[in-house]
């Protein structure tokens, strides 16, 4: 089991919140609850709904799209301290890919519900990880 410390310092090192305080690191660490998966088991599924944010504890994972004709493409491995659904903290729209676990793998997940409540009680923390979630949307479209 990840503890609050444990998760404060994985926090730190997520560049969605380092440029939180740390009162706000606690709490936001507070939010996040620990999932257990199995080798070759889904975390997400391409097309389904999302329910949060996922940060790859330890283990290891593979995002993966399924093309139209069906191929399946590699996009990233994903490996301790890597982190996705960061659209799935701001809309309920489908995951535009699968992850699949390739080794027994824990992930911290906060979900949407949480991450509103949140932003809703603390402005200062809003503003702070929404530019930085503006920003990793701006350089994603610069490389498309």
């Amino acid at each position: 089991m990840v503890e609050i410390k444990e998760t404060i310092d994985i926090l730190n090192r997520i560049p969605l919140f380092q440029g939180l305080k740390r009162r706000q690191l606690e709490r936001l660490a507070q939010t996040f609850v620990e999932r257990k998966y199995g080798e070759g088991e889904a975390i997400v599924t391409q097309g389904k709904g999302g329910e949060g944010f996922f940060i790859i504890a330890s283990g290891k994972a593979e995002a993966l799209r399924v093309k139209i004709d069906g191929t399946k493409v590699l996009l990233n491995p994903l490996e301790p301290m890597d982190f996705f659904g960061e659209m799935a903290l701001l809309t309920d729209s489908l995951r535009t890919a699968s992850v699949v676990t390739t080794a027994p793998t824990t992930c911290l997940v906060l979900t949407r519900w949480d991450f509103h409540a949140l932003l809703r009680d603390d402005a200062d923390m809003a503003i702070t990880i929404l530019q930085e979630l503006a920003e990793r949307f701006s350089r994603v479209l610069n490389t498309l």
